[in-house]
């Protein structure tokens, strides 16, 4: 079984992604720093909860456009 993440992660990574859609690339060190520059959090943890969840989120959808770009041409 995977990992579950709570609602509080989901719903400020969703958001973060929904404002700032450039700012977060594949990578999760590099999602890690803008996340900690643009939310205060006294956690570490949860900080890199949110980057992991957007990291993902963000390979989800380069896949599903390559998929799409590769069906349609």
């Amino acid at each position: 079984m995977g990992k579950v993440r709570t609602a509080l992660v989901k719903r400020t990574a969703r958001k973060l992604l929904e404002m700032y859609p450039d700012l977060f690339t594949g990578d999760f060190e590099h999602n890690k720093r803008v996340v900690s520059q643009l939310i205060e959090y006294r956690s570490k943890k949860l900080r890199n909860q949110i980057a992991g969840y957007i990291t993902h989120l963000v390979n989800r959808a380069r896949k599903r456009k390559e998929k799409a770009e590769a069906e349609t041409g």
